[in-house]
């Protein structure tokens, strides 16, 4: 099976790459470092030229930084055509939990235009929606720094390990398309407070924690639920405090 995966150069992307090139997949690895641009349109013809499955896990910065409406609808009108041309048989896109619930801020609105590029596309196709990576959450909290300690909304998380989410996108990549959108999830919900507090003591960090109610995630005010899957259908094993036990030992 020949598979293109779009960002094939991002943390995300190259992880996938490597399990879809150890499991004898015939791989593109397209990205503006191999000449493939997403949203010029510049040499996706060719790389997704007799590609089975697209993997799309193109992003645009973190949370804001871009214009990211601009960013997500050039960049997936051009892979949709491109992948409708190449006559792919399966279009995979990673996306977040909550995308629908968080659309006062920018770049979820934008991924939520994405996802129903996709949805809209005539392509058959799988959107996953995780949950939080576990590896980004050093720079999450610093979005609740406020005058050198961290205010942190009162809401549940259920992050899981990039590492299993790129697992479970290669499975579902080389699986017949749900042409739907599959959650996926940790193990555990953990109060965001609780976490935070736990981050900052592996890793020494000095800087008083706080639950403030009134805290926004990212801009948007959300319920305690507001950032767990709805209707979750795939699981990671690795717990938070397992994957930081190994990490800060490492």
């Amino acid at each position: 099976m020949r598979a293109a995966v779009i960002g094939a150069s991002g943390a995300m992307g190259s992880k996938i790459v490597r399990i879809l090139q150890r499991d004898g997949f015939d791989v593109v690895a397209a990205s503006t470092k191999t000449g493939v641009n997403a949203y010029t349109g510049e040499g996706l013809e060719v790389a997704l030229a007799g590609a089975d499955v697209v993997i799309d896990v193109t992003n645009s910065g973190s949370f804001g930084e871009g214009n990211a409406l601009d960013f997500f609808k050039r960049a997936g009108r051009n892979l949709l055509t491109a992948a409708k041309s190449s006559g792919a048989k399966h279009y995979m896109a990673l996306s977040v939990v909550g995308t629908d619930r968080l659309v006062e801020n920018d770049y979820f609105r934008a991924k939520l235009v994405q996802e129903n590029l996709i949805r809209s596309s005539g392509l058959p196709y799988t959107i996953l929606r995780s949950t939080q990576f576990f590896e980004f959450f050093s720079s999450i909290v610093n979005d609740f720094a406020v005058d050198g300690s961290l205010k942190v909304p009162s809401i549940a998380v259920q992050p899981v390990s990039a590492d299993e989410a790129a697992n479970w996108i290669t499975k579902l990549a080389s699986s017949t398309p749900h042409n739907a959108i599959v959650e996926l999830a940790g193990p555990e919900s953990i109060q965001l407070v609780d976490l935070v507090r736990e981050l900052l003591t592996a890793t020494e960090d000095a800087r008083l924690v706080s639950l403030a109610p009134a805290a926004l995630y990212f801009g948007v005010e959300l319920p305690r639920d507001g950032m767990l899957p709805i209707t979750q259908a795939l699981s990671g094993k690795l717990s938070f405090h397992d994957w930081l036990s190994r990490n800060v030992a490492a």
